[in-house]
């Protein structure tokens, strides 16, 4: 296997190196103004806690050796060799502490003094980055002491090192297997306030994954909220992790007050941060895996192969090497990408679904209004004033009927020309009977009950079929009969027949093929079954009295499609998450796999992790087989889908987000599963 291809791969491909999760830390030192060696006693401080942590990169505060607040002292030739000396110790007092780290401090260079981040790993001075944009406005006076930093890239001999890089778009790459993703861009305080952040270009260009903001921003009212939109705002724009660090205070002097809040956020997310007038550190384990996977999903980002980055990367080892690759003292890299078992993050367990009631209820109105617009539009478009819905009792036909009327009730149509049709087999029970009846007629539909015993007995009597052998022929004639039924009922009213399946069984393909599979227009085809429980529950919220009742008792009743007989006290004797396994598991493996495209063995890890005390490792393995086998198997049901309305950011439409052949092999898959047997 040639290097390109290594290079190419890196963790995600099965080193054992981990499942991408890299810690990474943000914190502020107790300093003073002007006392640079307690500083870099400080600063040391800070770094052996984050190598105690396990992070591989840590950020501190902009000229956090110095002091912020140094003011016409940074023009001081004491304190300007003060710092480099203070560098250079600490960075022979770090050789062998496997973090990367910045500390700010001023840097003379010619006639110009910079306010540079020194990027430091295993004893070397990686690089200067300079700080590009200099405020100088309300409270700040940069522009008094600093100089902006330069177009051009070049290398200066600083702290004791010759040749080192030194600008401001500087990318620090790790050259260790399986860190490769491991891309660090550097960014100043204002740097990230500015129209433009070179962020943008560390990330673009430069493949930065993870980005470091050393800074030192006064607290005001207001200003907080503000900086955490902002940090989280560019790691969405950027698919990135960002690390701000935030001085703390030991700058806070004269006028201005410093509280040293620091932040990690990933993808939009805010992941960690301290509390305000703390000096304390946030840490947190960024997940580049799924960093990575967001850009190459997008076909908008600019995609830059290894050998086309820019000439201002540096590269870097955790081991010690050389930018050339010559070895230095130590010679084994750190483990330090990590496994989901061995990170303190938790996944949501339903993460199709806000775990905050506030943003959950937003989000189920929206949903709502979404399916009820595409449904709307299609009844629009074709003059169709009539609607035929299978309604059983259950939570998929109960949702689609609550969308149906949504629809109705914007098209200004009449509720009754909504016909719900309850069609009892060898398995309806008298709950999920009454339940479709006592909703189809307090929403105001017009409901019909129309038997299928007849008509599925006359059909196993054509096809030679004995009724007492309750097998798959047993169960999907009854399906085909109902749905037999409903186009005929549409045709008959002039109406649609609306599907009630959901995105969940689509994915593991439990639906019968031309029966609850087809339909003329599919309103919850992009809804999983987690997220349909909290929509019919946010229904009930909204409407209140004996409606409420229903779809309460609807959600208490045990998910089935009952086309097997029920037992002897009337009760449901077939319940799917027996027969398929639990739906939390399988929407859970459905997000990760569909959104990210993570490994059969991140998505176990990362499930036993989330579900420990639910699940044990067996039964997460159990059904994360059963849904793979499933997955790929059932494609060919997905392949010819009818329309329906895209909710959320995972759907299975053959002419949208999901492309696959139907008979694609599973064996991959299937066999690191097996791998992975506990």
């Amino acid at each position: 296997m040639d290097e390109l291809y290594l290079v190419g791969l890196g963790s995600a491909a099965g080193t054992g190196l981990g499942d991408g999760f890299f810690r990474i830390a943000s914190a502020t030192p107790h300093i003073r103004v002007g006392d640079v060696e307690g500083n870099a006693q400080a600063i040391l401080a800070s770094v052996k806690a984050a190598a105690d942590q396990g992070a591989g990169a840590l950020v501190l505060p902009e000229l956090c050796l110095s002091g912020y607040t140094c003011a016409d002292l940074f023009l001081d030739r004491t304190l300007l060799h003060a710092c480099e000396s203070a560098l250079a110790w600490l960075l022979d007092q770090t050789r062998d502490l496997p973090v990367l780290f910045t500390v700010g401090l001023p840097v003379a260079n010619g006639e110009a003094i910079y306010n540079c981040a020194a990027v430091c790993c295993a004893g070397r001075l990686l690089g200067l980055t300079i700080k590009q944009n200099i405020p100088n406005y309300g409270e700040f006076y940069e522009r008094r002491w600093f100089t902006p930093a330069p177009v051009n890239t070049g290398c200066v001999a600083f702290a004791g090192q010759s040749q080192v890089r030194m600008g401001h778009r500087l990318v620090y790459r790790c050259l260790d297997a399986g860190l490769d993703s491991v891309t660090i861009g550097v960014e100043v305080c204002e740097d990230l306030w500015v129209p433009a952040p070179p962020s943008i270009d560390m990330a673009v260009d430069g493949g930065a994954t993870i980005i470091l903001n050393p800074s030192a921003s006064d607290e005001t009212i207001g200003k907080a909220e503000y900086r955490r939109e902002l940090v989280c705002g560019q790691s969405a724009r950027l698919y990135c992790a960002y690390a701000y660090a935030d001085a703390g205070e030991g700058e806070s002097t004269t006028d201005l007050v410093f509280v040293g809040e620091n932040l990690i956020a990933e993808n939009g997310s805010l992941l960690a941060r301290t509390d305000m007038f703390t000096c304390d550190m946030a840490v947190a384990d960024v997940d580049l895996d799924r960093l990575m996977a967001e850009r190459r999903r997008s076909t908008t980002w600019a995609k830059r192969p290894f050998s086309m980055r820019p000439c201002n990367e540096v590269l870097f080892s955790y081991t010690g090497r050389s930018e050339t690759g010559e070895m230095c003292e130590r010679s084994s890299a750190p483990q330090l990408m990590r496994s989901a078992l061995d990170i303190d993050r938790v996944f949501p367990q339903t993460p199709f679904v806000p775990a905050d009631h506030g943003d959950l209820a937003e989000r189920c109105e929206t949903i709502f209004n979404l399916q009820a617009a595409g449904l709307k539009t299609r009844l629009a478009h074709t003059g169709t004033k009539r609607a035929v819905i299978g309604l059983s009792g259950g939570l998929d036909s109960t949702l689609a009927l609550l969308v149906t009327v949504r629809a109705f009730d914007a098209l200004g149509l009449p509720r009754s020309g909504i016909t719900a049709a309850s069609m009892p087999g060898f398995g309806t029970t008298v709950r999920t009977k009454s339940n479709a009846e006592t909703l189809a007629r307090g929403l105001g539909a017009d409901f019909r009950e129309i038997s299928i015993h007849d008509a599925v007995k006359q059909h196993f009597a054509d096809i030679g079929h004995d009724p007492a052998v309750t097998d798959v022929t047993y169960e999907n004639s009854q399906a085909r009969e109902r749905t037999q039924i409903l186009m005929d009922l549409s045709n008959e009213l002039g109406g649609f027949v609306i599907g009630t399946g959901d995105l969940s069984e689509l994915a593991l393909g439990w639906a019968t093929y031309n029966g609850d599979h087809m339909s003329m227009y599919a309103v919850n085809a992009s809804v999983p079954k987690t997220l349909v429980r909290h929509l019919v529950r946010y229904a009930a919220d909204v409407f209140g009295g004996e409606i409420a009742d229903t779809l309460l008792d609807i959600l208490d009743t045990p998910v089935s499609p009952e086309l097997l007989p029920p037992t002897g006290d009337g009760e449901i004797a077939q319940r799917t998450e027996d027969l398929v396994g639990p739906y939390e598991l399988h929407d859970f493996f459905l997000y990760h796999l569909l959104r990210f495209g993570f490994t059969p063995g991140k998505i176990y890890r990362m499930a036993c992790r989330s579900f420990a005390g639910t699940y044990d490792e067996h039964t997460v393995w159990s059904w994360l087989r059963v849904f793979y086998r499933r997955f790929f198997a059932q494609q060919f049901k997905r392949s010819c889908l009818p329309d329906g309305p895209k909710v959320g950011s995972v759907t299975l439409s053959p002419r949208g987000d999901w492309r696959m052949p139907s008979d694609a092999s599973s064996r991959l898959w299937l066999e690191e599963i097996d791998r992975l047997q506990p």
